[in-house]
């Protein structure tokens, strides 16, 4: 039986029903490129003091009652503590001048039991001034984060699952409903306890239904197109809605507003539910022959080719054995050896990428006092990452262009404490080259993982790395933390991670310029050729039998 690609050799590659969906589907990716860092403005802190109410004081008092810390070198207003209202008060009644008259550190002091006063410099209200999650309570600003991610994760997992059990196209436009209604339902939230409920609900549907849409390109589109598509078009589209980030955060200072305006464009996909296509893939795997075929007789159409007569006739042969075959679970993930081995390397390798990743793009609103022109730049160097990974994925095999993003990375982190002080601008290049590297990653990586895996299970696997790489979506800022301790130690580890990531990489088996496996046992066939640990073991295996056999 022919393989799929060779199968549906007849469409051609850019035609226009290739050219519809490739762009349909990257135009359902900005909403989350517009919602994934959303968080780095609707969580943030502003600066803020003890709110003093209109109470009788003399100007003086009025600019000395909140004390002053040393921050960095600098004088700066205390955010959690005033001296006592009641004795201020008093002293500005008796017309005694603060610094002059008092000796101010000799006053108590009290906590803001009158709240708190924001500064509006660079936002309206974000969730931390409309639940003051500050001072005692400032735990909770990370942890909403954290809760948000959570959800993320959680959702990779299931969507993958539920992708491959009931369909690519039901579960895009389940999760992109899911995070579009739970976004909306976020400004409505009367406490913070229900507003981390519906950020995890949100989180299910953020990430998941970027997965369904790279999975659904990847299977419908073929060669080149296909090509384009997984290593720059949807990563392209959610750099796109990442740039736009900054720059509708600026014109809405308000979290709730922001909120509204990067959800509702969501709601806009609605009808292309009418319009985009099932996998055939998938459909095929399911045993739903009559179905692709005529989805690729509607493709013909468009294109405006001839279809031959019978054009999935190995498939009908086939689609009542397929019908009565087991479907992939999860398990055999993890069944075979070859497989686990492959998926366990995977795992490791995307967790990497993600806390790199992760932590680079937040530790980037340091390169500047403007969060707005941090977020813009962090965004603004995915699109020269996403080009340069269409290009490897075109001329390079995958492992060596895997294993060489690693090594950018990891070089890039470890010269920039080589960096002499007096020449910052050259860590911060070295830095945003990192960024480079590991957002290129990310796009290699989502190809090589669909390329890896059968039709069944392609979902599933890349739902589960992705799904993994989240827990270092939630580590990555606490690994940013170690910094205390030592000014370099979060680069040099996140440095160390990339170089093993790089050498383990290099046991993967080779996908490049390969029709994509339909079933397990080609999988299976690939890993033997490719994989060096496999081809070992194979061989040894081999020998015994002959040994025994002698």
């Amino acid at each position: 039986m022919r393989d799929y690609d060779t199968t549906v050799d007849f469409l051609g590659q850019w035609g226009r029903f290739q050219m519809m969906v490739f762009f349909m589907l990257c135009s359902t990716i900005l909403p989350n490129g517009l919602s994934s860092f959303s968080l780095v403005f609707v969580t943030d802190t502003p600066r803020h003091h003890c709110l003093v109410p209109e109470v009788n004081l003399s100007q003086d008092w009025r600019e000395a009652v909140i004390p002053k810390e040393e921050v960095n070198g600098e004088l700066v207003k205390s955010q959690c503590c005033r001296y006592r209202l009641d004795v201020v008060r008093n002293l500005s009644d008796m017309g005694l001048v603060p610094g002059r008259d008092v000796n101010l550190s000799r006053l108590e002091q009290e906590d803001c039991v009158d709240g708190w006063s924001y500064s509006s410099e660079h936002y309206q209200s974000t969730v931390v001034s409309e639940f003051d999650l500050v001072c005692s309570e400032s735990w909770k600003q990370p942890l909403t984060s954290t809760v948000f991610f959570l959800g993320v994760l959680v959702g990779s997992f299931f969507s993958g699952v539920l992708s491959d059990r009931f369909g690519r196209k039901p579960v895009l436009f389940a999760t992109l409903a899911v995070q579009a209604v739970f976004s909306l339902a976020l400004i409505a939230a009367p406490s913070w306890e229900v507003l981390c409920v519906l950020f995890f609900c949100s989180g299910l549907g953020n990430i998941s239904n970027y997965v369904s849409c790279y999975v659904l390109g990847t299977e419908i589109l073929t060669g080149n197109a296909r090509v384009v598509y997984a290593s720059m078009g949807v990563c392209i589209g959610f750099a796109l809605g990442y740039m736009m980030l900054p720059l509708v955060a600026y014109f809405l200072r308000s979290w709730k507003d922001l909120t509204v305006a990067i959800t509702v464009p969501a709601l806009l996909y609605i009808p292309f539910w009418w319009i985009l296509p099932e996998s055939p893939m998938w459909l095929l795997s399911q045993g739903r022959v009559a179905e692709a075929e005529t989805i690729l007789r509607r493709a013909a159409k468009m294109n405006r080719v001839e279809a031959p007569e019978k054009i999935l006739a190995d498939y009908m042969i086939n689609a009542t054995e397929t019908k009565g075959k087991a479907r992939y679970t999860f398990l055999d993930l993890l069944r075979r050896r070859s497989t686990a081995a492959t998926t366990i390397i995977l795992c490791f390798v995307w967790f990497t990428m993600s806390i790199c990743y992760y932590g680079l793009s937040l530790n980037t609103s340091r390169l500047h006092s403007d969060p707005y022109i941090s977020c813009f730049l962090s965004a603004v160097v995915e699109v020269p990452a996403y080009s340069s990974a269409c290009l490897a994925m075109r001329f390079l095999p995958r492992r060596m262009a895997v294993a060489l993003v690693f090594l950018v990375v990891a070089l890039s982190l470890f010269f920039i404490q080589l960096v002499p002080q007096s020449v910052l601008q050259m860590a911060v290049a070295l830095e945003m080259l990192g960024k480079f590297g590991v957002t290129a990653g990310t796009s290699l990586l989502f190809a090589f993982t669909a390329e890896l895996y059968p039709t069944g299970l392609r979902n599933t696997a890349s739902g589960t790395c992705v799904t993994v790489s989240r827990t270092g979506s939630c580590i990555a800022p606490f690994l940013l933390q170690l910094n205390v301790y030592f000014k370099y130690l979060s680069y040099v580890t996140f440095g160390s991670l990339a170089i093993v990531s790089a050498c383990v990489t290099l046991f993967l088996p080779e996908s490049f310029r390969r029709p994509l496996p339909e079933t397990i046992q080609q999988m299976q066939k690939r890993q033997s050729v490719t994989c060096p640990c496999i081809t070992r073991r194979k061989t040894s295996n081999r020998l015994a039998v002959l040994e025994s056999q002698l």
